[in-house]
């Protein structure tokens, strides 16, 4: 009777070195191949006014039109639009609340005749109570 030599073969053996490796050029791949995506702000130089004051907390919060100095002037609710489109959106907020307060934020350097347009949409829209927000000097 012969009896064959069998070689002894270990137990398989998971390489750590390897898995690592890996994971790592699929990190680097997924953070390279990855979009962050940007939100939209109106930067904004808001002018200094002495008598400047804190506004009231109110129930409801206002309503935002931003007016900056590069065309397009008017933004409302982080899109830009036209005055009428503004006056239109105005009036359909004044349907749903009639008590709506509308803040105007404009730039130091906006143009006074985009101000007026937002005051004319605004009494057109039929809104109450229309606040301008500024800085306090020193802020």
């Amino acid at each position: 009777m012969k009896f064959t030599n069998r070689k002894r073969r270990n137990p398989p053996a998971v390489i750590i070195v390897s898995l690592i490796d890996v994971l790592m050029v699929v990190l680097i791949f997924l953070m390279v191949t990855t979009t962050f995506r940007q939100q939209p702000a109106v930067k904004l130089t808001l002018p200094e006014s002495k008598q400047a004051r804190e506004g009231t907390t109110e129930k409801i919060p206002p309503l935002f039109v931003d007016i900056v100095k590069m065309p397009p002037h008017l933004h409302f609710g982080g899109h830009p639009v036209t005055a009428e489109k503004l006056q239109e959106a105005l009036a359909a907020k004044v349907l749903e609340n009639p008590n709506v307060v509308l803040a105007i934020r404009s730039d130091t350097d906006a143009p006074v005749g985009q101000l007026v347009k937002v005051m004319d949409a605004a009494k057109v829209a039929h809104v109450k109570a229309v606040t301008a927000y500024t800085k306090h000097p020193g802020q």
